[in-house]
C-alpha cells in the first residue's frame, strides 16, 4: 500500500533564522488554515516568531461516529464526546504515525527534537498529548486547549511505565465549556502530574468552548520561553 500523502498544512514562516518549530492542531471539523485564521482574527495579526516557523496541518476527512458516520476533519474517530468512553485506538495511533512525519520533516530540516512544540485546541489538543506522551517524549512540550483525555486514555498507560524526563504541559480551559467540561480538563491536569508530568492549568472564568487574547498571549509568552532565541553561533 504506497504511504499515505502528506498531510496539507498552513505555515507562517519565521521572520529571521528558523531555529525552531511549532505544530498547532485544530479542533474537530476545522482546518489548519481555519486555525490560524482564527487566531489571526483574535490577536489582528497571525501568531508569528522571529526564530520559530508554525505549522498548521489539517486532518484528513474520515467518517466521524459523533456526526453519524459522516466525514469531517478530525485527528482521530470518537465513540462519543465523553470522558469515560473508550478511546478509538486504531485512528488515534494511525494519525500519531502521519504527525511522526510531520516531525520528522522538521527534524529533516535542521530542526532539533528539542526545538519543536506539538499541541493544539480541543480535540488537536489530545491529539497532541497521544503523540508526545506516548511517542515522542523529548519534544521541548506540549500545549493544550480546552481539551481532555479519557479517563482510561493510553497516555495514561503509557506513562505509568515511564522513566525518563517528559515534555512539560501548558494547559488552558475555560469554565464555561460547554462541550469539552472545565473538569474534564481539571482531571487530565490532575492524572497527568501524578504521572510525572510538569503541568500548568491556566484558568478562564466564564470562557465558553473557544480562545480569547489573554490565552493566545499566555501561549505565546510560554512558547518563547520553551523555545528562546538560539545565539548565533561564531562562524555564520
Amino acid at each position: 500500500m504506497a504511504a499515505p500523502a502528506a498531510l496539507q498544512r498552513s505555515v507562517v514562516s519565521p521572520a529571521g533564522r528558523h531555529t525552531a518549530s511549532l505544530i498547532f492542531l485544530h479542533g474537530s471539523g476545522d482546518t489548519g488554515q481555519g486555525a490560524r485564521a482564527w487566531i489571526k482574527q483574535i490577536l489582528n495579526q497571525d501568531m508569528a516568531f522571529q526564530h520559530i516557523k508554525v505549522i498548521y496541518p489539517t486532518a484528513p476527512a474520515r467518517p466521524y461516529t459523533p456526526l453519524k458516520g459522516a466525514f469531517s476533519t478530525v485527528w482521530f474517530d470518537r465513540y462519543k464526546i465523553s470522558n469515560d468512553c473508550p478511546e478509538h485506538t486504531e485512528s488515534i495511533d494511525s494519525m500519531c504515525r502521519r504527525l511522526t512525519d510531520l516531525i520528522n520533516d522538521e527534524i529533516k530540516n535542521g530542526i532539533a527534537k528539542n526545538r519543536i512544540l506539538i499541541g493544539g485546541f480541543s480535540m488537536g489538543g489530545g491529539m497532541a498529548m497521544h503523540v508526545a506522551y506516548r511517542f515522542h517524549q523529548d519534544l521541548a512540550g506540549v500545549f493544550v486547549l480546552s481539551s481532555f483525555l479519557n479517563k482510561d486514555s493510553a497516555v495514561y498507560k503509557a506513562l505509568k511505565r515511564n522513566e525518563s524526563v517528559l515534555p512539560e504541559l501548558f494547559q488552558c480551559h475555560g469554565t464555561a465549556d460547554e462541550l469539552v467540561l472545565y473538569s474534564w480538563g481539571e482531571e487530565t491536569n490532575k492524572m497527568l502530574k501524578s504521572l510525572g508530568v510538569s503541568a500548568s492549568l491556566h484558568t478562564f472564568p466564564n470562557l465558553n468552548h473557544e480562545l480569547n487574547r489573554t490565552e493566545i498571549e499566555k501561549l505565546k509568552s510560554w512558547i518563547e520561553k520553551k523555545l528562546p532565541v538560539e545565539a548565533a553561533k561564531a562562524n555564520e
